[in-house]
C-alpha cells in the first residue's frame, strides 16, 4: 500500500507570519530592477490561497531570482526580504497540491529547485522544515505512475527524468551542513524513502526509491569528511533492506539494491577502515558493482563482520527475522538465505540478544517453511554459544509472560538438541567455576549467578524431549548441583556461626537444587534411587549445615548399593576436580569419593594418575580434610587393585605420624591400627616394615592412648608375622625392641604392659626363643631380664644399648629398669667387650643427675658395684700383659 503523503507529514509544526506584510520594511536599495520585481512578484502572489500553475512557476522563479539575489549578499538574509519559514511552506504546498496521477507541467521540478536555491541562503532551515520538503517531494514523484519511455511520450519521460534530477537535487542540497553532508539529516531522509521501498507493492515506485537511495548514497561518497557519521545508525537496518532486495525476483529491483548496497559499503570503508585498507577495499568494491547477487552477498558477509557496529549487526538480524515471519514466500526464503551467508561461523559480536530472543519465542510458531525453521535454529544456536548469558537470563524474562498457544521458553530451547547441549555444559560451568575454560569470558560483560544456573538447568531438567541428552549430562550435572549445595551449606554455616541472621535468599536456592537433582535423578532412569534415598532421608541430611557432609556420605552409599551405572563418570569427575588443590568443595569430593571407591567398578578404573592426585591432598593438614584421607586411605586396603595402588599413598600416610598437630597425629595411628586388619604381608610388607620402623620412636609418648595404641599396632604387627616373611631388616627391628617390651610390663597404664606380655610372647614365637615363652608369659620384669641376659648372652651388648635408649623414658618405673638392667649387663662383660660400651658408661653417669631419687641413686650404687668389680679384674689381671685393653678407672 502507497504511503499518503499527508500521513507521512505527522504532526508538523506549521508557521504563519507573526507580522502583516506592511511592517517588513526591507532595503531594496541593493538589489537590480528584475530582482526588485521579483520581489514585488512574490509579496503580491504568496498570500493566494488557489494560484494557477502559471502563477506558480511566476513564483518560484521569481523566488529563486530572490534567492540568488541574496546569496550574492556579503551578510544576506532571506529573512530581512520575507520569513524563510512562510516559503518553505508554500513550496510544500506546491507540491503537495500536484497531481500523483500524471506528470504534464514542471511546477515540481521548479519547486525543488527553488528549494535548493532557498537552502543556499540564510538562514538555515530547521530540520523539520527540511524534512517536510522532503516528504512532501517525494510523495510527489514516486507516487507518479509509472512512464515508459517511447516516441508517442518522449516528452513525458524526458520531464520525468527532469523532475527526478531535480528531487536528487533538492535532497542533496538539504543534506548539506556548511561543508559536507551531515549524515544524522541523510538518516532521516533515508527514513522517509524506506517505506517506499518496504511497503509499496509496485515495483516502480520500489526501484523509485532504491534509485533515489542509491544517488543519495554516492553523492555521500564523494566527501572525505561526513558529519556525525558516529551517529549514524541507519548502517545495519539500511545493510539489512538492502542484502534482501539484492535476492529479489525482480532483476531491476535486484540490481537497484546492489548499486545501493555498493554505495553504503563504500561510505563504511571511506569512514570506518584504516587508510592503508581503504584502496584496496575500494578495488575490491568495484570488481562487484553491479554484479549477480552471490558477489553482493559476500560483500555482505565482510561488511557485517568487519564494518558494522554490534547494534548494527543485531539490525541485520532482525530484519532478516521480520521477513521471515511474512507471509511472503520469496521474502522468507530471500531472508533465510542473507542470514545463512552472514552466519556461516560463530556469530560476532551483537547487541539486542534479548529482542532478537524474544522475536524468536514470539513469532517461532508462525514460521511455517523448513528453511526458515533451519535458519531460525541456527541464529538461536550461534546466540546460544555467544551470548548464553543474555539468552537464558531473557528466557527467565519470558517465563511469566506465555500465553496460550505460544511455546514455553524453555520449550523453544529443548527444541534445539545442539542448542540444549551447549547452555547445559555453559550452566554447568557457571555453577561449577573451578572447570571453565580459564580463557572463557563472560558474554557482554555479564555472568550468570550461580542461583540463576540452577533455577535455569532446573527448568531444563523439566523439558521431557531431552531425556537423552539428561542422561549423557547426568555425571556432570549431579556433582555440579551436589557442589552447589555444599557451597551453600558452607555459607550458611558461616552465617550461624558468626551470629548473623540466616541468609535470606538462602531456602530457595537449597530448594532449587534439591529439586533439580530429584528431576535429575528421574529423568535419567534413576526413579528407584530416588526413592530410596527419600527413604533413608538422604535429602533432609543434605540441607543441613550440621549434617551436610553425612548426607553426601549416604548419597554416595546409595549411588553404590544400587550400582548406578553412573558411578564411573561420576569417579572421573570427582578426580577431575581434585587435580586443583584451592578446590573449595574439596571436602564434598572427598567423602563421596570415599564411598564411591567401594564400587568394585569405580575401584577396578583407580590408576596411578588418579591415586598420585589423590595423594597430593594429603600435604594439607586441616584435621577434617585429614581424617577424610586417612579414611580414603582404609578403602584402598581392601579391594585387590587398590592395594597395589596403596603404596603411592603410603609415605604420606606415614609423615603424618610426625605432626605437630597431636590430633592428626592421633588419627593416623587410628587408621594404621585399622590397615592391619586388611593388610597382609604378601601383598603389603613395605608398608608393614616401614609401619614397624615408624612405631619405634613412638613407644615412650607421654599420652597413654597414643602409647597404648602404638603398642596395639606393634602388636598386631607381630601376630601377621610368619618365619618366612621374618627377614633383614624386620628380625632386626624386633630384635631391638625387645627390651622395651619387657620393660613397659611396668608401664603406668596396664594395658599396655598386657599388650606387651603377648608382644613378647609373638617375638618368642618368630625368634625361636621357645625356653623363654613361659618366661615371658609368667614371670615379672626383672626375671624376665635376668633370663634373658643369661640365655642370649650374646646379645649383651645389643640389650646394653636398648636399656640406654630407655634411660630418656618419662616414666620413672622403666628408667628403673633400664638402669638396673644396664648395671646387670655391665657387670657381665669382660674387658674385650668393656671398650665397645663408651657411650653407655656416658649415659649411665648421666642418670645420676636423674629427676627421681631412687633412679640416681641407683645409677650410684652401679658405679660403686663396678668400681668394686674393676679394682678385682685389675688385680687378677697380669700388668705385664701387653695385650690387655686399657682399664676404665677414668669413668668412676
Amino acid at each position: 500500500m502507497n504511503p499518503h503523503p499527508k500521513e507521512q507529514k505527522g504532526n508538523r509544526v506549521t508557521f504563519e507570519p507573526s507580522t502583516e506584510r506592511d511592517s517588513w520594511k526591507p532595503n531594496l536599495m541593493g538589489l537590480r530592477q528584475s530582482e526588485k520585481e521579483a520581489y514585488g512578484l512574490i509579496l503580491e502572489l504568496i498570500e493566494q490561497e488557489h494560484m494557477s500553475k502559471v502563477d506558480k512557476m511566476n513564483f518560484l522563479r521569481a523566488l529563486e531570482t530572490l534567492s540568488g539575489a541574496v546569496r550574492a549578499q556579503t551578510n544576506g538574509d532571506m529573512n530581512d526580504y520575507y520569513p524563510k519559514t512562510i516559503l518553505a511552506k508554500k513550496i510544500e504546498t506546491f507540491l503537495l497540491e500536484e497531481s500523483t496521477e500524471i506528470l504534464d507541467n514542471n511546477v515540481r521540478q521548479q519547486a525543488m529547485l527553488c528549494t535548493v536555491a532557498l537552502s543556499q541562503v540564510k538562514p538555515p532551515f530547521h530540520l523539520s522544515q527540511k524534512l517536510d520538503l522532503v516528504t512532501a517531494g517525494i510523495s510527489s514523484v514516486f507516487s507518479l505512475p509509472l512512464i515508459v519511455p517511447s516516441l508517442d511520450r518522449r516528452d513525458s519521460a524526458s520531464l520525468y527524468l527532469q523532475t527526478a534530477q531535480a528531487l536528487d537535487d533538492m535532497l542533496q542540497a538539504l543534506t548539506m551542513d556548511d561543508l559536507c553532508p551531515n549524515m544524522l539529516i541523510l538518516e532521516k531522509f533515508i527514513e522517509i524513502i524506506l517505506p517506499w521501498l518496504t511497503l509499496s507493492d509496485k515495483v516502480y515506485e520500489k526501484t523509485r526509491a532504491l534509485g533515489t537511495i542509491s544517488r543519495l548514497l554516492r553523492f555521500a561518497c564523494n566527501f572525505p569528511e561526513l558529519s556525525n557519521m558516529m551517529l549514524f545508525s541507519l548502517s545495519g537496518k539500511l545493510m539489512g533492506i538492502l542484502g534482501l532486495f539484492c535476492v529479489h525476483s525482480n532483476a531491476e529491483i535486484s540490481t537497484g539494491a546492489s548499486e545501493a548496497l555498493h554505495y553504503l559499503f563504500k561510505i563504511l570503508v571511506l569512514q570506518r577502515s584504516s587508510k592503508h585498507k581503504t584502496e584496496i577495499m575500494l578495488k575490491e568494491l568495484q570488481k562487484h558493482f553491479r554484479r549477480e547477487w552471490f558477489a553482493s552477498m559476500q560483500d555482505l558477509t565482510l561488511f557485517f563482520r568487519k564494518y558494522l557496529t554490534p547494534t548494527e549487526r543485531a539490525d541485520v538480524i532482525m530484519l532478516a527475522m521480520e521477513a521471515m515471519t511474512s507471509s511472503n514466500s520469496h521474502n522468507i526464503r530471500a531472508a533465510s538465505k542473507v542470514l545463512r551467508m552472514i552466519l556461516k561461523s560463530a556469530i560476532p559480536e551483537i547487541s539486542k540478544v534479548s529482542e532478537i530472543i524474544q522475536y524468536i519465542y514470539t513469532h517461532l510458531s508462525y514460521i511455517r517453511d523448513t528453511t526458515a525453521q533451519s535458519t531460525v535454529k541456527k541464529v538461536f544456536y550461534l546466540l546460544i554459544q555467544s551470548y548464553p548469558d543474555e539468552v537464558i537470563l531473557t528466557l527467565f524474562k519470558m517465563q511469566d509472560q506465555s500465553q496460550k498457544g505460544i511455546c514455553k521458553p524453555w520449550e523453544i530451547l529443548a527444541s534445539f538438541p545442539k542448542g540444549y547441549e551447549v547452555v547445559m555444559e555453559y550452566l554447568l560451568q557457571r555453577l561449577t567455576p573451578h572447570l571453565a575454560p580459564k580463557e572463557q569470558k563472560p558474554s557482554h560483560g555479564t555472568e550468570l549467578s550461580p542461583l540463576i544456573a540452577t533455577r535455569a538447568i532446573y527448568e531444563l531438567l523439566l523439558e521431557p524431549s531431552r531425556r537423552l541428552e539428561v542422561q549423557t549430562f547426568f555425571a556432570s550435572l549431579f556433582i555440579g548441583l551436589l557442589f552447589r549445595l555444599s557451597s551453600l551449606m558452607v555459607e550458611e554455616r558461616a552465617e550461624t556461626t558468626q551470629d548473623r541472621p540466616r541468609l535470606t535468599e538462602w531456602v530457595e536456592p537449597v530448594s532449587f537444587v534439591i529439586k533439580a537433582l530429584k528431576i535429575l535423578m528421574s529423568h535419567s532412569g534413576y526413579e528407584v534411587l530416588e526413592c530410596y534415598i527419600q527413604k533413608l532421608g538422604a535429602w533432609e541430611l543434605l540441607v543441613s549445615p550440621e549434617t551436610h557432609y553425612e548426607g553426601v556420605s549416604l548419597l554416595a552409599s546409595c549411588l553404590v548399593t544400587k550400582n548406578c551405572w553412573h558411578n564411573r563418570p561420576i569417579f572421573s569427575i570427582l578426580i577431575k576436580t581434585l587435580q586443583d588443590l584451592d578446590f573449595a568443595n574439596h571436602l564434598t569430593a572427598l567423602v563421596f569419593l570415599t564411598e564411591l571407591l567401594q564400587c568394585p567398578d569405580v575401584s577396578d578404573t583407580v590408576d596411578e594418575i588418579a591415586t598420585h592426585i589423590l595423594a597430593n591432598w594429603f600435604k594439607c593438614e586441616e584435621l577434617v580434610t585429614v581424617k577424610l584421607l586417612l579414611h580414603l586411605t582404609e578403602v584402598f586396603a581392601k579391594p585387590k587393585n587398590l592395594v597395589r595402588r596403596l603404596h603411592i599413598l603410603q609415605p604420606h600416610v606415614l609423615s603424618w605420624c610426625y605432626s605437630s598437630n597431636r590430633d592428626v597425629v592421633m588419627e593416623t595411628f587410628l587408621t594404621l591400627h585399622n590397615l592391619l586388619q586388611d593388610l597382609t604381608w604378601q601383598h603389603s610388607s613395605s608398608f608393614l616394615i616401614q609401619i614397624t620402623f615408624t612405631l619405634a620412636s613412638f613407644f615412650e609418648e607421654e599420652s597413654e592412648d597414643l602409647r597404648l595404641l602404638v603398642f596395639q599396632i606393634y602388636g598386631n604387627l607381630l601376630a601377621k608375622v610368619t618365619r618366612r616373611v621374618f627377614v633383614f631388616p624386620l628380625r632386626h627391628q624386633v630384635l631391638d625392641l625387645v627390651v622395651m617390651l619387657v620393660l613397659h610390663l611396668k608401664d603406668e597404664n596396664t594395658d599396655v604392659g598386657q599388650i606387651c606380655r603377648l608382644s613378647l610372647y609373638y617375638t618368642a614365637s618368630i625368634l625361636g626363643w621357645s625356653k623363654l615363652k613361659a618366661v615371658f608369659i609368667k614371670k615379672d620384669v626383672f626375671i624376665i631380664l635376668g633370663a634373658l641376659l643369661q640365655q642370649k648372652r650374646n646379645k649383651a651388648l645389643w640389650f646394653l644399648k636398648q636399656c640406654v635408649g630407655l634411660f630418656k623414658s618419662p616414666q620413672v618405673h622403666i628408667r628403673q629398669a633400664a638402669v638396673w638392667f644396664a648395671g646387670q649387663i655391665l657387670q657381665t662383660l669382660n674387658l674385650e667387650e668393656r671398650d665397645e660400651i663408651e657411650e653407655a658408661y656416658l649415659a649411665l653417669r648421666s642418670m645420676q643427675r636423674d629427676p627421681d631419687s631412687m633412679v640416681s641413686c641407683l645409677s650410684t650404687q652401679i658405679f660403686y658395684i663396678l668400681n668394686a668389680r674393676e679394682k678385682l679384674l685389675q688385680v687378677k689381671t697380669p700388668t705385664s700383659c701387653l695385650c690387655w685393653k686399657r682399664p676404665l678407672r677414668w669413668y668412676f
